[in-house]
């Protein structure tokens, strides 16, 4: 069933399909597709209501599926916050068919594939890519987990605890804190104030309730194994719980701490409850992408996909009560930021844009609202030096309502005129109300969209079936499924009711001051700063941000609703970027070239250059790699080129925003051997914008005004830095420690504050004196056009020559047989968790056969870390195992990645007992699952790449490094034909097993400042137990394993509490100085039953702890300088 506005679906259009197995409906209509676009597509749908759109790529060398599903957080019910949220998770723990709880996990990674989900407000989605060959196995693993998921008791526990450690993750994000403010000022009742994440706290309430009313039977059975309303799901599955490797004792235990007694049996009851209400087949919209014929997808998908029953619920449920209010209209609402920045976002309540799509009115005025050209709000604002970027547009928030909102990234002078930065904005929209709209600004913007549509590139197949997913709950005919999202459509001048404009002025004259809801956003001490200290604070209550309220001023709205009277706002001119030759001459080849051609060589530029063979799109990739060995010369010199970069790409922005609208993008920036330039986007008028870029950087001259904001700007960044996430520390500090010359975050800080602009000017004259340039060009521009292009550069730069080998990355190589650990603490006080980066080094990249044994490696010890570390021990949300190749290209290893609540040092022993056990995994190793991880990688490096900007990535890490080995993937992929298991294990033992005395190894803790509770265990709170009982007292085993041992170990101050309670509640009956008596026996009982993360410091033995990261740097050796791999023999004699 589809929704009831598409009109043009009618019965007529539709034809059952009754020859296959599984009856289902076909859409009549040809699928609406983009003229490049070589897939065939087909709508169907199932007799429970399903509808799926089909897509056959013959040139598929992956498939991928997702299905969206029209029930989100904001769907939770009102006693449960995060429960969608934790539908997804529990979802992908085994089916009936399919008992293993990671099977799908595994069946993916071993067919060169991988899967993911998201909750959204009004829709959940789930997808995963696999390789050609797998698709029909891993769309039967998939089907099963909506119509037969086991939501397997003994997984209850561990997922509440992933959501909970995914709620803890995103506390200290300025991101979520916001977004969760915003959603709890909300009008009383209005779903939009739900807390969509979740954590343990919200999902488990209903159960302690439960407990606390001892009214525990319910929908219970005898032995407090949950039932289904309809028996469908088994209470327990077939055992889908293999042991941990190296048990711990918080990972261990019992059935009891998987299914979290009775408040966990509780909380798994209501959310089979709800997803056997919610989870219905007509609110679900599949896509699938396969190699496969149609009828034969379609037969596929009807047979896997029917057993979802529907249970006759609303397929699109629309909730059309805007969370806005006349009590959240007209205001505004301050909130303090965790993080260093200064911004302001005014929105405004907007009704469902998707309906609106043929001419896109909200997307209309964003174009004027967002511009950044002459005569700009932008523009305007970042001539007084108020703010670094605007960004304005609709955001659909839930299905049935959407806000129009623009945001202002201020700069500290723009925030101390926040006032007049609001009215400013209230001025521009004034301005459009009063201005008459010549029709070739939306003939513009159709033009436009439509170029676009016209030669759109293919996307990983994964992406694309979200979006197709997503897109399809769009309320369009299903033939325009497709091209309605994307196209935009002129608007008819002889129609002035539904011609377009009239729809456009109405939205715009919902854009008031009285409609308005306006955010600052800005740490504590500037709104001291600025308002003083006076303000009184209210906090959110699920992330605790600090925020106030305050009414709009009757001055202020009359203020803001008066005419423009500013002279410097106007509305901008015709596009002179829409690009006007899209030719392309399509030569077909018998297979595309593997890699780029050099074809230009002098003193000062190499150019490589491949015309496009295979996408057959108007559009081309450049990069500029302008190399010197200045920049990186220091870690002033470094903030410095920076802070160039930056000021060239400030300077540019009125110019290049037409060609950014049009479809041509550009990037400058700095990086550790020079400079960037890049660009892409339609070849038409790329040369233009690279002119431009070019001469604007060598041209520079500093302003000392602007150099003010690009040093607070970057000031700002250096500091927030230490504010994110823990796992990016250690990810960083790794890179840090094994980079030749690398700075840290604290040296740049140290810089940046003192830059003269007398400095910079001398600074940017002496980088671009003596450069070499690396060049690359890929897409529909000739060898000649790509050789004017690389003589432009050299004539606009006027450089002298220095040779490519004079500046290149070196990375730093561990000895052999080292054990090497860094501890720093998370400077973010407030942060919960930790993190560890463990990095074991494999040897050279350039030698293929370690090469490809590292990486069948790093693939083969992927899924079962995850696994482990993460979906059985619970250390975290954050778990990662992966291949990782140092700086410059020529060194490569193996890195393990975990952020968690509890020690680095800890986790550490948790890796290295993972490791140990690994070693019996490979040994064991059936001969077939070996040969599975070997196609898998093969099938991975021989896939092609699906658009220009991946097959540019390929080329330039080759080009960058200066090893030319671009046909590495397809030689490593037949190479590993050969590598053994006892090749893989060979490797293992020497390289990873921590027991090796050859073994590379460094590691970093990011330890947290927050203290970890003290832990008492299972097994010290049987031993208590027994005390108490063996002193006269009654005890409830159940009650007490009820309530300490959900999560395995219990808080000391949890365990005290119960039994305080419990000893007082006996105090009639039995001496109270006997329960003064026991609690002297805890301490003791701790000793001998030892919690093994209890918030004391674990000692890493045999380890080397760095004290000085500057001077352990400078003893390790560096790698060796880069060589080309392959002599190519492109020109006839190299010159230079």
């Amino acid at each position: 069933m589809v929704a009831a506005a598409n009109s043009s679906d009618a019965t007529g259009t539709w034809h059952r399909v009754s020859k296959g197995p599984t009856p289902y409906q076909v859409y009549g209509k040809p699928i609406e597709k983009s003229p490049q676009d070589d897939r065939e597509y087909r709508v169907i749908k199932l007799d429970n209501g399903l509808e799926a759109m089909l897509v056959h790529d013959v040139k598929a060398d992956k498939a991928a599926a997702s299905l969206d599903v029209a029930v989100g957080h904001l769907y939770d019910p009102d006693d449960m916050p995060g429960l969608a949220h934790f539908c997804e998770h529990l979802l992908f723990m085994g089916t009936e068919q399919y008992p293993k709880e990671n099977e799908y996990s595994e069946y993916l990674a071993k067919n060169n594939g991988s899967s993911n989900a998201y909750t959204g407000t009004s829709n959940t989605n789930y997808y995963f890519n696999v390789s050609t060959a797998a698709l029909s196995g891993a769309l039967s693993r998939f089907a099963g987990f909506f119509h037969s998921p086991l939501f397997a008791p003994s997984c209850t526990v561990r997922e509440l605890n992933a959501v909970d450690s995914e709620h803890k993750k995103n506390h200290q994000s300025d991101m979520w804190r916001i977004f969760q403010v915003n959603k709890h000022l909300s009008k009383d009742g209005h779903v939009w104030r739900k807390f969509g994440s979740g954590n343990k706290e919200s999902l488990s309430q209903v159960g302690k309730d439960l407990k606390a009313k001892q009214n525990g039977n319910g929908n219970l059975n005898g032995n407090g194994a949950m039932k289904s309303a309809d028996g469908s799901l088994t209470a327990t599955p077939n055992e889908s719980r293999a042991a941990s490797p190296a048990p711990s004792v918080s990972s261990a235990s019992s059935e009891l701490e998987g299914d979290g007694g009775v408040i966990g049996r509780e909380t798994r009851r209501r959310l089979v409850e709800w997803w056997s209400r919610e989870y219905c087949a007509s609110r679900m919209r599949l896509c699938v992408v396969g190699k496969e014929p149609l009828d034969e997808l379609a037969d596929m998908v009807a047979a896997l996909f029917s057993p979802i029953p529907n249970r006759g619920r609303e397929p699109l449920h629309m909730i059309t009560d805007h969370p806005f209010g006349p009590n959240e209209m007209g205001t505004l609402v301050s909130v303090q930021t965790i993080m260093s920045f200064h911004a302001l976002e005014v929105s405004f309540p907007l009704p469902y844009q998707p309906p609106m799509w043929r001419h896109k009115p909200g997307n209309f005025l964003a174009h004027f609202l967002g511009h950044e050209g002459p005569g700009s709000l932008h523009s305007y604002l970042k001539q007084k030096g108020w703010v670094t970027g605007l960004s304005a547009g609709p955001q659909n928030l839930a299905r049935g309502f959407a806000m129009f909102k623009i945001t202002l990234y201020m700069t500290p002078q723009g925030f101390e005129q926040y006032e007049t930065l609001i009215l400013s904005i209230f001025k521009y929209i004034a301005l459009l109300r009063s201005s008459s709209f010549p029709a070739w600004y939306q003939r513009e913007r159709s033009l436009i969209s439509a170029t676009r549509f016209r030669f759109a590139e293919k996307r990983r197949p994964d992406d694309y079936a979200v979006w197709v997913s997503e897109h399809m709950a769009w309320p369009v005919p299903r033939d325009l499924v497709l091209s309605a999202p994307q196209l935009t459509q002129e608007w008819d001048e002889s129609d002035q009711v539904d011609g377009g404009e009239r729809e456009m002025r109405a939205l715009l004259d919902t854009l008031t001051v009285e409609s308005s809801r306006t955010v600052l956003m800005a740490k504590a001490d500037e709104y001291e700063r600025v308002r003083g200290k006076d303000l009184v604070w209210e906090k959110e209550p699920w992330y605790g941000t600090p925020y106030r309220v305050e009414r709009l001023s009757e001055e202020f709205v009359k203020k803001a609703s008066a005419p423009n009277d500013l002279k410097e706002l106007f509305l901008p001119g015709p596009n002179e970027f829409i690009p006007t030759n899209l030719n392309v001459e399509k030569r077909e080849v018998e297979q595309p070239a593997k890699r780029p051609f050099l074809i230009r060589e002098t003193p000062l530029s190499s150019l490589w250059h491949k015309k496009d063979d295979q996408f057959w799109v108007p559009k081309a990739q450049v990069i500029m790699d302008i190399r010197s060995p200045i920049p990186n010369s220091s870690a002033r010199a470094y903030v410095t080129t920076r802070l160039f970069a930056d000021l060239v790409t400030d300077s540019l922005t009125e110019f290049a925003y037409d060609a950014d609208l049009a479809g041509l993008s550009y990037n400058f920036g700095g990086h550790s051997l020079g400079l960037y330039v890049t660009l892409s986007g339609y070849n038409d008028k790329l040369h233009v914008l690279a002119k431009d870029v070019l001469e604007r950087a060598k041209a520079l001259k500093v302003k000392p005004e602007r150099l003010a904001v690009m040093k607070d700007q970057a000031k700002r960044e250096y500091e927030n830095f230490f504010l994110g996430q823990p796992y990016r520390l250690s990810d960083y500090y790794t890179r840090y420690l094994l980079t030749e010359r690398e700075w840290t975050m604290s040296e740049l800080l140290e810089e940046v504050s003192t830059v003269t602009p007398e400095e910079l000017q001398g600074h940017i004259a002496a980088v671009l004196s003596k450069v070499n340039i690396q060049m690359l060009v890929v897409g529909n521009m000739y060898k000649d056009e790509a050789s004017r292009l690389a003589q432009m550069a050299e004539d606009i730069l006027q450089a002298s020559p220095i040779p490519a080998s004079e500046v290149l990355e070196r990375s730093l190589l561990l000895p052999s047989g080292s054990n090497f650990i860094w501890q720093t603490p998370v400077p973010n006080k407030n942060e919960p968790n930790s993190s560890l980066t463990y990095y074991m080094h494999m040897g050279k990249l350039t030698e293929p056969r370690t090469r490809a044994t590292a990486a069948l490696l790093a693939h083969i010890l992927s899924e079962p870390a995850f696994n482990v570390l993460r979906t059985r021990e619970q250390l975290g949300y954050i778990v990662s195992a992966s291949q990782w190749n140092l700086s410059g290209g020529g060194q490569t290893g193996v890195r393990i990645v975990v952020q968690s609540e509890r020690g680095p040092a800890y986790l550490e022993q948790r890796v290295e007992l993972f490791l140990k056990e690994m070693d019996e995994k490979l040994q064991t190793m059936p001969a077939d699952e070996f040969l599975e991880h070997k196609a898998a990688l093969q099938k991975r490096w021989r896939e092609a790449p699906k658009n220009l900007g991946e097959e540019v990535n390929r080329y330039w890490g080759h080009i960058e490094h200066g090893y030319f080995d671009f046909h590495r993937r397809d030689n490593d992929a037949n190479l590993l034909e050969n590598v053994s298991k006892d090749d893989i294990l060979a490797l293992f033992r020497s390289n990873v097993d921590p027991s090796s005395s050859d073994r590379a190894k460094l590691s970093v803790h990011v330890k947290s400042q927050q203290p970890r509770p003290a832990k008492i265990t299972v097994a010290a709170m049987e031993a208590f137990a027994q005390k108490v009982a063996e002193r006269g007292y009654k005890v409830d085993e159940q009650a007490w394993k009820d309530a300490l041992t959900a999560d395995g170990d219990a808080s000391v101050e949890k365990f005290a509490g119960y039994w305080r309670d419990a000893l007082l509640a006996q105090a009639s009956t039995v001496d109270p100085s006997i329960a003064q008596e026991l609690t002297k026996v805890v301490p003791e009982l701790m000793k001998t039953y030892p919690a093994a993360d209890d918030g004391s410091e674990v000692v890493n033995e045999g380890a080397t702890f760095v004290q000085d990261p500057k001077a352990f740097r400078a003893s390790l050796e560096a790698s060796e300088r880069a060589r080309p791999l392959v002599e190519w023999g492109d020109l006839p004699t190299s010159k230079f």
